[in-house]
């Protein structure tokens, strides 16, 4: 059922586990007392000290499109069901009209799978929780297929995700952006509108890839586009309309050199960075470029790439999100990319990295590990006062560190 989290914690492979069993696996065959075994226990401990750290990928399966978030105190993070992993999950329940929608043909045939969005809450980075299709097209009667990119932000004491949906090829067609709403971040999330927010082309950005921030003054804009086109619109206060801009613009570009798709924006000490992706992306081109602005819609400067293959780790690293822990000026990187073994599209993993940025506020290159990072608790003074402060978003930082 949608909205129901596995009964045991998801722990990625760490650094520590494997020293604990290849240190203490040659030993199990060989007798030993209780007081000798804790002794070896001990030793070991203080061996491994320091050591444990979540191995990339963060969690088994294939996922994609990773939104990191920080809710009531924890990290969340929403993905795209990329691929089944053995036997397929079980379908979800389509009504007729969704089932007529899905004769249409696909771009490709997994996009038919994928019908759904797990999400996983963690306390630290490393330990992670898996909360089964926090959102189903069972509701959102409009959605049939091809459901992508989550984005969710807390408004008026709920939680709200924009999804991506049905991979439109024309206006004549019904999909786009929609709106889910729930009470919790791990869902279940259901349908705001009973339609799309965005359902066509506007300059020539396809309605996909939404990705939702607040600004200082409390305003939520929504980013978006595929297709080589990025958009920018004004939210309600609602989260449920489009509103224009003080030109009467209602659907703004700012389309930068190199752009595909996968837009988001961070802000920092008064500077606003817009991130995307290029390349292809079942290709190992695929990477990381971003711009930076003084304020939310430019203008902006193209500064160059910051995640790409390596191929000692990864390839087709992309499609990211950040967050910045409350209350520092500590950043990390979420993203997907492909393992060396496979060239298969839809065989991404998930996998988190250090964001480093250099003294002139310009962003390092990030540095793909296997080995991930190590555990980053939320303060528990930050826990209590809620996620961020009025107009505040876990995706900006003043801190002048």
């Amino acid at each position: 059922m949608a909205g129901l989290t596995t009964s045991s914690p998801l722990v990625a492979p760490s650094r520590s586990h494997l020293f604990f069993n290849r240190i203490l696996a040659p030993w199990r065959a060989i007798p030993v007392t209780r007081r000798a075994a804790r002794r070896m226990l001990t030793i070991a401990g203080l061996l491994a000290c320091g050591a444990a750290t979540a191995s990339n990928p963060i969690v088994p399966g294939w996922y994609a499109d990773p939104e990191i978030r920080v809710f009531a105190g924890q990290y969340w993070i929403y993905p795209t069901y990329s691929d089944h992993v053995g036997k397929p999950v079980a379908a979800s329940r389509f009504s007729p009209a969704q089932k007529l929608a899905r004769q249409r043909k696909t771009v490709r045939p997994s996009y038919g799978m994928q019908t759904f969005f797990d999400a996983f809450s963690s306390p630290d980075l490393v330990h992670w929780t898996k909360h089964r299709r926090a959102f189903d097209v069972q509701n959102a009667g409009w959605a049939a297929y091809a459901i992508w990119a989550p984005s969710v932000i807390e408004a008026n004491g709920r939680y709200y995700m924009f999804f991506s949906a049905n991979d439109i090829q024309s206006d004549a067609e019904l999909g786009g952006i929609g709106l889910a709403v729930s009470t919790t971040p791990g869902g279940p999330f259901k349908d705001a509108l009973g339609k799309p927010l965005v359902g066509a082309f506007h300059n020539g950005a396809q309605p996909i890839d939404p990705f939702a921030f607040r600004d200082r003054d409390g305003q939520v804009y929504l980013f978006y586009g595929g297709w080589k086109h990025c958009n920018v619109v004004r939210l309600s206060p609602d989260l449920k309309r489009v509103l224009p801009f003080a030109d009467g613009t209602m659907f703004k570009e700012i389309t930068p050199p190199g752009y595909v798709e996968g837009s988001f924006m961070i802000e920092r000490r008064g500077v606003y960075y817009l991130m995307w992706s290029e390349g292809g992306w079942t290709g190992p081109d695929y990477s990381v470029a971003y711009a930076t602005a003084p304020g939310p819609t430019g203008p902006f400067t193209p500064k160059g790439k910051i995640l790409a293959q390596d191929l000692r780790i990864a390839r087709g690293a992309g499609h990211h999100s950040v967050v910045n822990v409350p209350g520092t000026d500590e950043w990390y990187i979420a993203y997907h990319r492909r393992p060396l073994d496979t060239d298969r599209g839809e065989h991404r993993q998930i996998a988190i990295d250090r964001m480093v940025f250099a003294a002139d506020g310009t962003i390092k290159p990030v540095v793909m590990t296997n080995t991930g990072v190590a555990p980053r608790p939320i303060r528990a003074a930050v826990k209590r006062a809620g996620t961020t402060a009025p107009g505040r978003d876990e995706h900006s930082s003043g801190r002048a560190m």
